[in-house]
């Protein structure tokens, strides 16, 4: 069971969960040419909610997978819109390098307090 940590709250399971996201979105985009292929993203909200509550975080993850519904069908049956990926993709990972340095700046003051400083 994840939960909540007490040291670092709820930021340890949102890194973790930003990391998932950014490798669908990634998987998203690699295969924005492969016929038939289903565009995924995970509803992040719905997944930090369901660690915080105590589910693991991979368990979490993969119950808020959803499946992307295309603006415009394509005749190959992809649903990625290459645009909607990289827009998702870089606000995730502008989300993800804030939560780790939130996390970074928690370690410093442990560290800080353990020096006595």
């Amino acid at each position: 069971m994840a939960g909540i940590d007490p040291l670092f709250g709820m930021h340890g399971n949102a890194l973790a969960l930003r990391s998932q996201r950014l490798a669908m979105l990634a998987s998203n985009i690699a295969n924005a040419a492969t016929p038939n292929y289903k565009a995924r993203d995970i509803d992040f909200g719905k997944a930090l909610a369901a660690a915080s509550a105590g589910s693991s975080v991979n368990g979490a993850a993969d119950a808020a997978v959803q499946y992307r519904v295309p603006l415009e069908s394509s005749l190959d049956g992809n649903t990625v819109e290459l645009t909607t990926e990289q827009t998702a993709f870089a606000e995730n990972a502008v989300q993800y390098r804030t939560t780790l340095s939130f996390l970074e700046g928690r370690i410093q003051t442990v560290m800080q307090a353990l020096k006595g400083e």
